[in-house]
């Protein structure tokens, strides 16, 4: 088993503490690898949280340049409360935690509550996940 560096601690308590501070912040600056050009492609994008990871939905789905950049390329930076943190995004749709991506967005921008239908376009849009390393 690898023993744990304490900077490997300290990165991710940073990275759960920006996220817990600034999940109210009203969008979100992804960047992407642009598929084609190779060159940083930078989207300012609603977002929600749980915490660990960050949950965005694409309205134009698998069309999204950003969607199609990351499924060339994972690798994505997240831009948060004047904080950069990398990550590896990747489209959740059928997986287990779809559901709350789309809880949470719809949740954050359009007052959604446990019980009520999503709107058609929370129900409808891509569901993308960010993870943090």
């Amino acid at each position: 088993m690898r023993e744990r560096h304490p900077r490997d601690l300290r990165e991710r308590v940073n990275v759960a503490e920006t996220l817990a501070e600034h999940a109210g912040d009203s969008v979100c600056h992804l960047q992407t690898t642009g598929r084609t050009s190779g060159r940083p492609r930078t989207i300012e994008i609603w977002f929600a949280t749980d915490g660990k990871r960050i949950y965005m939905l694409a309205g134009g789905r698998h069309q999204a340049h950003w969607v199609r950049n990351l499924n060339v390329d994972p690798s994505v930076r997240v831009r948060v409360g004047g904080r950069t943190l990398s990550g590896t995004g990747r489209v959740i749709e059928g997986e287990e935690r779809e559901e709350l991506a789309r809880h949470l967005v719809a949740a954050k921008y359009q007052h959604w509550s446990e019980g009520r239908p999503l709107s058609a376009w929370a129900a409808g849009s891509l569901p993308v996940e960010v993870a943090f390393d």
